[in-house]
């Protein structure tokens, strides 16, 4: 398996291991566009992998924070209640860097940014950037992408 993320297109296409196109989702990226460096909000580029993946057999909706399910179903009424969370839902696919001193090591390694492939609340606006940095999905395709994708599965980031 093989997931290629479009930033122009706000895409998420998944292949299998011969690049046969198995699916494409609609995502959105980070709201202060692509970059590497740690605490700048942006979504990082190039060669990545699945390094873990959690939420397995979560309830859908179910919401994460610091990658541990909190007791919460998103509703909402939650979302009313904590208006500024950045909403982590459903599953987490935690991102891994593979290019040394570009999104791997030091002030730029997308693992430590805890960058993620994740569900969002179904009212998210998706097609479009918005995020704090993650790759945001509708929850019913998270699920079904992290059903398909082991860990290790390559993930490349592109900004064309």
């Amino acid at each position: 398996m093989h997931i290629q993320i479009s930033i122009p297109k706000q895409t998420l296409y998944l292949f299998d291991d011969s690049f046969i196109l198995l699916a494409e989702y609609a995502i959105s990226t980070a709201a202060n566009g692509v970059g590497c460096e740690k605490d700048s909000g942006c979504t990082p580029l190039g060669k990545h992998i699945v390094r873990a993946k959690i939420g397995t057999d979560a309830p859908t909706n179910t919401v994460f924070i610091g990658r541990r399910p909190t007791g919460e179903i998103f509703t909402p009424e939650l979302m009313t209640e904590f208006p500024n969370r950045d909403w982590i839902l459903t599953r987490i696919l935690w991102l891994s860097g593979q290019e040394i001193g570009k999104n791997r090591l030091g002030n730029v390694d997308t693992m430590q940014r805890y960058i993620y492939i994740h569900g969002t609340p179904d009212s998210t606006q998706l097609g479009t950037i918005g995020s704090h940095g993650c790759v945001r999905m509708r929850n019913a395709d998270i699920i079904q992408l992290f059903e398909q994708v082991p860990v290790g599965t390559t993930v490349d980031i592109q900004n064309a």
